[in-house]
């Protein structure tokens, strides 16, 4: 009789384990709510939830720093960023004053075309028309906006000597200031809903042009080695686009702490890549999901061992880096 009420106590300490396992809440590091990566990150959790019943959750932090920082401490689990900005996180470099070596890619997820957008009403179409312009700058709590202006300003053959500077402290309030009338331009990703919410409010918004050319091209990757241009077409999702139009463009990547265990990684990709269309469905920006093209190889960061052994397993090699 003990050895029968033996077994079955193990048998149900074993399910609730596993259940407790199941159960286990892990969060994704993100930007303010409004913000591109937030919205996915959303939409990614979501579906984490629904097929693989994943407990995972976003949790929106102040900035970039702070979102990899979280990752690096144990304190978040995954997060979403442009490899740029991962690959100074690790090295240390730029806006970081310490490695954060914990940082693991697990997988590229879209290109993700950023830019500086205006009031319709502006009368302006390309970014050169910025000049004696205002445009946002400091960023003291969004600071890898300040590289992304960069670049965008030389695509147009600008400098920020060029533009009139006006303080701004993180994203959502960057668009907030130019629907206000504060500062002339705002800096977004394509398809953010922010900027959805001022085209309404302001009644219309349009982004600048960029000249995309091999001197143009030289110039954006003199601020981020992995910057690029890539053509984005109009769509509902994509207010301010109101023709085809050339962007820059970094490869937004999901990331993974050090701690997060292989058999975590691979269950949350498989969730997402077997759940692609869905994911789309949700937000369309997210189309862009192609595990062909998912393990796609960076200079100065690593793969998470979880994903290495998940790529293997579905017959993906690895992409150089370009």
């Amino acid at each position: 009789m003990n050895v029968f009420r033996n077994a079955v106590l193990a048998g149900l300490f074993t399910l609730a384990a596993g259940a407790a396992a199941q159960a286990q809440v892990s969060s994704i590091s993100t930007p303010p709510q409004g913000s591109v990566w937030n919205t996915m990150a959303s939409v990614i959790a979501g579906q984490a939830r629904e097929s693989a019943g994943m407990g995972l959750v976003v949790q929106p932090y102040g900035g970039n720093a702070q979102m990899m920082q979280a990752v690096n401490d144990g304190l978040a689990e995954y997060s979403l960023n442009d490899v740029n900005d991962v690959i100074t996180a690790v090295g240390g470099t730029g806006e970081y004053a310490a490695a954060l070596p914990n940082l693991r890619v697990i997988a590229r997820i879209n290109p993700f075309p950023i830019g500086l957008y205006v009031k319709e009403s502006s009368g302006m179409t390309a970014v050169s028309a910025l000049a004696g312009k205002s445009v946002p700058s400091g960023w003291d709590a969004f600071p890898i906006a300040r590289s992304h202006i960069s670049a965008i300003l030389a695509a147009g053959g600008l400098t920020w000597d060029d533009v009139k500077q006006v303080p701004v402290p993180e994203l959502i309030r960057g668009s907030d200031d130019m629907a206000s009338g504060r500062v002339d331009s705002a800096f977004f990703a394509v398809g953010g809903p922010k900027v959805a919410e001022i085209d309404a409010s302001v009644g219309g918004v349009r982004f600048l042009t960029v000249d995309a050319n091999d001197e143009t091209l030289a110039a954006i990757q003199k601020v981020r080695p992995a910057f690029y241009f890539s053509e984005v077409a109009p769509a509902p999702v994509r207010v301010g686009v109101p023709e085809p139009m050339m962007f820059v463009t970094w490869d937004n990547v999901l990331l993974a702490g050090a701690h997060v265990s292989d058999e975590q990684v691979g269950q949350l990709l498989a969730a997402i890549f077997d759940n692609k269309d869905a994911i789309a469905k949700a937000y369309p920006p997210l189309g862009a999901l192609n595990i062909e093209t998912a393990f796609k190889e960076y200079p100065g960061v690593e793969y998470h061992p979880g994903a290495v052994a998940f790529f293997k397993e579905r017959g993906v090699a690895q992409s150089p880096a370009e």
